[in-house]
């Protein structure tokens, strides 16, 4: 997108709303309003978006609240140096209705939606937080993993062909074909920038110096990911929310709701699943760089590893009981495995095909651990560990599995063994 494409959206009446410019604009929303109550006047606004893209603001009134997200035509994190198109608040508004309607109560309501302003209303979560904030103080969700499987079992299953008859799906495909804006960014942040020398790479230096330098030089993972970035490309198995980490996940105790799907497309499974488990992976890691005593966070560094266990296995659970009692698509059709046995032939297939999707996912998850580190957009996980020696140890254990993950991924057979694996890079201290 050129900046003649940005001046030319500005035109076509969108602008950036300030306080006052969005005070006026609610009061004339009834849906918004309602719940707000009290004159427009009282109403407390504060803007309080902490991500790489978009304001936020949180509206208060005398009965209740609303967040409100509006979309910039900029990168936010880098500048107008870097423009966007607003489109993408329609594709998240679009993905946002999708899944609501497939996993209802697992995202936040939508109030409210302005294509022209690049601008959603959603019911605002409260007491509910970033679910990384909490794991870096060391809080364990016992919901969560049920919460996150049924989000990722119902939104990937009922997009896939095993659901939907083949037009259905091209049809959905189509619909959010136009998002390749933002995929283009992952396509460049996630699989290619962090293995080459790119002006808005950074790390830990100088400690992971020599790490950075390895990984621009190693080709069998330049070939990994290379494989990894194709499939990205061309596998348009489901529609996935595309940029499933933990800080596009809020949280309370019981309660789990997903937002932020502006990278929504038709890709591969396997990409939101591993997002899911690479997050939770890197906040093991990381935790040791936030414990107040050696070994306070114990119990909860254990609750990560059997959580990103139970990921994978609720996940693949809900999945097949799906693909048994909820098939209509073109996919297998069930005329070609009638009786008894058809029935156990495409059962064994229903484990390969999970398999291959496992696959998939641990190849995906160690994508997103190395361009956390190595890219552009960081997470807090390790960027608020205080001493950057011990900071660069807790991500150079990550690297570490991440490696082992992408190019070695044939040994690692079950979810067990990614766990596993873990736990023995935890006390691996590299040479600095």
């Amino acid at each position: 997108m050129t900046a003649v494409q940005v001046r030319q959206q500005a035109s076509s009446g969108y602008r950036i709303l300030r306080e006052a410019d969005l005070r006026d604009y609610l009061a004339g929303v009834p849906a918004v309003t309602a719940g707000l109550g009290g004159a427009p006047q009282s109403w407390i606004i504060s803007e309080v978006g902490d991500g790489n893209l978009n304001f936020v603001f949180i509206v208060r009134g005398t009965t209740g609240g609303v967040a409100v997200k509006q979309a910039l035509p900029y990168v936010r994190l880098v500048g107008e140096s870097w423009p966007l198109p607003l489109s993408r608040a329609h594709y998240e508004h679009l993905a946002l209705t999708h899944q609501a309607r497939l996993a209802p109560g697992l995202v936040p309501a939508v109030l409210h939606h302005d294509e022209t302003l690049a601008l959603t209303a959603m019911e605002l979560l409260e007491p509910h937080i970033i679910m990384r904030k909490g794991l870096v103080a060391g809080t364990i969700y016992p919901d969560f993993v049920g919460h996150v499987a049924t989000f990722l079992a119902r939104t990937l299953f009922f997009s896939s062909d095993l659901a939907l008859p083949a037009a259905a799906k091209k049809e959905g495909i189509a619909a959010f074909a136009g998002n390749h804006a933002l995929c283009k960014i992952t396509e460049d942040l996630i699989f290619t920038d962090p293995y080459r020398l790119a002006e808005q790479n950074r790390w830990t230096s100088p400690w992971l110096d020599a790490t950075a330098a390895d990984i621009r030089a190693d080709l069998d993972l330049h070939v990994a990911i290379s494989r990894l970035k194709l499939k990205f490309l061309s596998s348009a198995e489901a529609l996935i929310h595309g940029d499933l980490h933990t800080g596009s996940i809020m949280v309370t105790e019981h309660e789990t709701k997903v937002i932020d799907p502006e990278f929504a497309f038709y890709g591969p499974m396997g990409f939101d699943i591993g997002a899911v488990i690479a997050n939770l992976l890197m906040a093991y890691f990381a935790s040791v760089g936030h414990e107040r005593e050696p070994g306070a966070r114990a119990a909860f560094e254990a609750w990560l590893l059997t959580t990103v266990e139970q990921v994978w296995i609720e996940f693949a659970r809900k999945f097949g009981e799906l693909w048994r009692e909820a098939a209509a698509g073109d996919a297998y059709p069930t005329a070609l495995f009638e009786g008894q046995a058809g029935a156990a032939r495409l059962e064994i297939e229903r484990q390969a095909y999970m398999a291959r999707l496992f696959q998939d996912t641990i190849g995906f998850a160690a994508a997103k651990i190395i361009r956390r580190i190595l890219g552009l957009a960081h997470n807090i996980d390790f960027e608020l560990i205080e001493d950057a020696k011990l900071r660069a140890t807790c991500e150079a254990r990550s690297l570490r599995l991440a490696r082992m993950m992408m190019v070695e991924t044939g040994s690692f057979p079950t979810i067990g063994a990614v766990t596993d694996a873990a736990r023995r890079i935890r006390d691996w201290q590299p040479e600095f």
